[in-house]
């Protein structure tokens, strides 16, 4: 898959992660603990990651 050179990425064990951009044809991200609202980006969580082999 292509990278997107509008979605940065620092998660370089990411099967997605491409030179510090993103791969994945549509990302996931929600709040930890459920919800709507983040107190701040570490509240945050990426479900498209997936680990690489």
């Amino acid at each position: 898959m292509e990278k997107n050179e509008s979605i940065k990425c620092r998660v370089s064990n990411c099967t997605h992660w491409d030179s510090q951009y993103c791969t994945a044809s549509d990302i996931e991200v929600s709040v930890d603990g459920g919800g709507t609202n983040a107190p701040n980006s570490e509240g945050t969580n990426c479900h498209t990651f997936e680990a690489r082999s």
